[in-house]
């Protein structure tokens, strides 16, 4: 089994390098006047690298998290140089402001990893990362105020396998906003949670996945639920939402994705929603008893996932490069 000290000083060179690339980049900004700033740079003075926002946002987040934990197989003085560089005041205010102006970008998957990223700043034994933390301060309250007003305005959840998936953002900001102490995030993604999902039975993951989903929207949902439901309740409202787990069913969710062409953007993500489904199952594994009988069969398929697709998290070209590392960090930690 691959650990992680033994890819740590890779996947550390791969998001350094992602994040000082600033072309080529998917823009995900509306031009409303002729005369508009567009280039990357200019509109993301902080997070401009990675072939896009939330890419180069979870870049600096696994660069933040190896060296607080790994510095001794990476090299410290090039992550502190990276951050120190896209991590200053002046450029995390104008990432605030364009959030601010422009409410609906990188809603919510680009949020959550950005408040994930404060999280890990702030936490991070380094002291390098205290003035990356207190940078991102304002980012963190502006997520905070927009993402409390779309949990309070949304409808419905968004169940697909991909960025704007709702559950996956919901998981990793009330893990993130745990940390930092943001109650108010806390308490309406608990209130929202159960509201959207808290009677949720029999869901059809056999219908998974679609061809090109990153997450896996069942075990997102797991996953979310794990966090804000009582350490008791949660393994019966599991039985009722998965009642198969036990006996390894339904066969596709415990089926590693293959990929055919690796040069293709978006069948890649397939790399990731094994890597994210190997991170979510041990997860699921972890609040369950030990002598549960789902507890075994979620591990045993946590390690087909990671062993699938950790053999292409690096060397297959920028279309992974720009972003797999990071799900692979969390299939090798979880």
């Amino acid at each position: 089994m691959t650990a992680l000290t033994e890819v740590a000083a890779r996947y550390a060179c791969v998001a350094a390098s992602n994040i000082a690339t600033e072309f080529p980049h998917a823009t995900q900004h509306v031009v409303r006047r002729r005369d508009e700033a567009s280039r990357p740079r200019e509109l993301h003075p902080a997070f401009h690298g990675s072939y896009d926002w939330h890419s180069c946002v979870h870049m600096h987040w696994l660069l933040v998290r190896l060296l607080g934990e790994l510095p001794d197989e990476v090299d410290p003085d090039q992550i502190r140089d990276t951050l120190d560089a896209t991590l200053t005041v002046p450029a995390v205010e104008a990432e605030a402001a364009h959030l601010r102006a422009n409410p609906s970008f990188e809603r919510p998957y680009g949020w959550a990893w950005a408040v994930a990223l404060a999280a890990a700043c702030e936490t991070c034994p380094d002291p390098a990362a205290r003035p990356w933390a207190a940078a991102l301060s304002p980012l963190t309250e502006a997520i905070e105020e927009l993402s409390v007003g779309w949990l309070d305005r949304a409808v419905a959840p968004v169940r697909h396998g991909v960025h704007s998936n709702t559950a996956f953002a919901m998981a990793l900001l009330h893990e993130s906003g745990t940390m930092l102490g943001r109650d108010r995030l806390v308490a309406m993604i608990g209130k929202r949670a159960v509201d959207w999902f808290g009677d949720d039975r029999d869901y059809p993951a056999d219908w998974e996945p679609s061809g090109q989903d990153f997450l896996s929207p069942a075990l997102c949902e797991a996953d979310l639920m794990r966090r804000v439901l009582p350490a008791r309740d949660f393994p019966d409202w599991l039985a009722g939402f998965l009642p198969g787990l036990a006996e390894g069913l339904p066969s596709a969710l415990f089926t590693p994705a293959g990929v055919q062409d690796g040069a293709d953007g978006q069948q890649v993500h397939l790399y990731g929603l094994n890597l994210s489904r190997a991170w979510q199952f041990r997860l699921l594994a972890g609040a369950l008893p030990e002598d549960d009988a789902r507890t075994a069969p979620l591990r045993e398929a946590a390690g087909h996932h990671r062993d699938a697709s950790l053999p292409y998290v690096t060397g297959q070209g920028f279309v992974s490069d720009h972003w797999l590392a990071t799900f692979a960090y969390l299939a090798l930690t979880s």
